[in-house]
């Protein structure tokens, strides 16, 4: 398998710890979303110019929870899907609210346009981002006061877990006060306590270094 990823991104980072987790294998390939390297020839594998893509002997698939899905049908354990039903759905919402409510409103593209369209300034930019994170953790937390035990949903590593850090990474980058979401803050720094982790962090990456 090869994985299209860059150190930074969001997404990427989630299909790496998936990754990790299960111990499955890839082959890196570094997309440099601060040069457009993304919408130069990469757009070839991807269409849509986003990281990450997984490539398989069947073909290409992007888009990671489409990703972390497959990997799931495919190296199936360690589980990341939860078998109660009615709790894998708690631990789908969790990761969709991440992924479809949160994330896209502060992704590097929405922020490019930001500043280089709309010519707003850093400290404007830095003030959109921390105000969606905002309005995402504040329900999100509430949520998870109900939902978890070690992890998001009770005490099973779930997909919710593998989005939660990412999503918690990035704020921290953008300086965002956490201090209001003491069950996010101790489910991410539990999660990142495992071993298994390290290897999956923006900062393990070999593109963090160049």
């Amino acid at each position: 398998m090869e994985l299209f990823t860059y150190f930074r991104s969001t997404a990427s980072y989630r299909v790496r710890l998936v990754m990790a987790y299960k111990g499955i294998p890839y082959a890196p390939h570094y997309v440099n979303l601060r040069t457009n390297e993304q919408n130069q020839n990469y757009k070839n594998i991807n269409p849509f110019g986003l990281v990450p893509t997984l490539s398989t002997e069947q073909g290409t698939i992007p888009q990671s929870l489409a990703i972390i899905e497959y990997l799931e049908k495919l190296h199936p354990a360690p589980a990341l899907w939860l078998t109660n039903p009615f709790e894998q759905a708690q631990a789908m919402a969790i990761a969709q609210v991440i992924c479809c409510d949160i994330h896209p409103l502060n992704n590097l593209r929405v922020l490019k346009y930001l500043t280089d369209t709309l010519g707003i300034t850093e400290e404007q930019k830095k003030a959109w981002y921390q105000h969606w994170v905002h309005e995402g953790f504040k329900p999100l937390e509430k949520q998870l006061i109900e939902t978890s035990g070690v992890f998001c949903v009770k005490d099973y590593l779930s997909i919710a877990d593998i989005c939660l850090i990412p999503q918690v990474y990035n704020a921290n980058r953008f300086s965002v006060d956490l201090s209001a979401y003491p069950a996010i803050r101790r489910i991410n720094e539990t999660v990142l306590a495992l071993d298994w982790t390290k290897a999956a962090t923006p900062e393990s990456q070999e593109d963090a270094k160049s």
